[in-house]
């Protein structure tokens, strides 16, 4: 994650080449360019060029400089490498202006309150720092792994109408992925995994979260919990980065524990059972014709809940019934209070069963 306390910086928009050292030299020893080029070997011509920068001082050269007028090659190494630098930031900063605009889709604000990118005011400055958070050299490059008409046909079309936050929420839990050390994925690992994590359901949430993470990193499965963003209405995402590394990100969006157990479930069919190359994200809502959701949704169901039980849960009108029920099938009431609701429509019964999840 990059941090910085730094709100102000001061980039000079000039370079000073080292041909003008070189000229103080001269002067400090009354020595003239014809006295130089005859004691170092060089043409006049290319001091000429040095002292314009539009030459770089050689080692060789430098290895002459010093024995000619006494300055340590080391130095004139050195003021050639702060030259050319200087030169390349300057260059980079001109370049980088024509793509300010593009600063307008990242919710950079945003991104500074989360300590995600440091505090700056200069707006170039920022679009480097935006630029080294999704880790790529341009804009251009952005477009092309977010962006592109191959990179959109691999994921899910919500990510579209708001790609900016959503590529700035998928980079935060990719970045948080980087720091799991996981495993090798094995599905077979990872089946256990769920079923083992299904069992810390009634636990609170400061004992659960951390054991979810370690039983995911031992399947080979990198769990990252990132904070809900602005237009970002998603519960979760699936993708794999690397071959052998899936990712898991998950939020709190509606902080009840059903929501946030389905959806966990949920991304884990997607780990199981779809394809390496796509970007999953579940916003909640059901497209007919996408078998891949279709089959993560009833996963996720069948999974905590065995439909078999939905009679039962759709009579249970008292509490005691739905904790009787929650606690036969091994899992918090609040799970069993979100089946009740989705199959009676009865959103607001029993709501009290459900715990909420705040971020620590």
């Amino acid at each position: 994650m990059i941090k910085a306390t730094k709100k102000y910086t001061f980039e000079p928009d000039y370079a000073i080449a080292p041909g003008e050292t070189l000229r103080e030299t001269m002067e400090a020893l009354d020595m003239s360019q014809k006295e130089l080029a005859t004691r170092t070997g060089l043409t006049q011509q290319t001091l000429i060029r040095i002292f314009k920068g539009e030459q770089p001082i050689s080692y060789e050269t430098a290895n002459l400089l010093e024995l000619t007028v006494g300055v340590p090659a080391s130095m004139w190494n050195n003021l050639e490498a702060q030259y050319r630098e200087q030169l390349a930031k300057i260059n980079e900063r001109e370049r980088l202006k024509a793509d300010l605009d593009w600063l307008k889709e990242i919710p950079v604000v945003e991104l500074m309150k989360r300590s995600v990118l440091p505090k700056l005011t200069d707006k170039v400055e920022r679009l480097r720092s935006v630029l080294a958070f999704f880790g790529v050299s341009s804009v251009e490059a952005w477009h092309e792994i977010w962006d592109t008409p191959a990179v959109a046909a691999r994921r899910s079309h919500c990510f579209e109408s708001c790609t900016g936050p959503a590529s700035s929420w998928i980079r935060m839990g990719e970045i948080e992925a980087h720091k799991i050390d996981c495993n090798e994925y094995s599905k077979k690992k990872f089946k256990a995994a769920v079923h083992k994590i299904r069992n810390l359901t009634m636990l609170e949430a400061e004992v659960f979260a951390e054991r979810m993470q370690t039983i995911c990193a031992e399947a080979g499965v990198a769990l990252a919990f990132v904070p809900e963003m602005k237009k970002v209405p998603w519960f979760g995402a699936t993708k794999w980065v690397s071959p052998n590394k899936a990712m898991i990100i998950l939020n709190l969006r509606g902080k009840t524990d059903d929501l946030f157990w389905f959806a966990f479930f949920h991304e884990a069919s997607h780990v199981l059972h779809d394809g390496k190359k796509h970007l999953f994200i579940n916003n909640g809502k059901l497209k007919q014709n996408d078998p891949n959701e279709i089959r993560a949704n009833e996963f996720a169901a069948d999974f905590l809940i065995p439909r078999r039980y939905n009679d039962e849960i759709m009579t249970a009108t008292s509490k005691k019934k739905i904790k009787a029920i929650a606690q036969n099938l091994g899992i918090t009431p609040g799970i069993v209070v979100g089946r009740y609701q989705y199959l009676t429509k009865r959103w607001h019964n029993h709501n009290d069963l459900k715990r909420r999840f705040e971020w620590a």
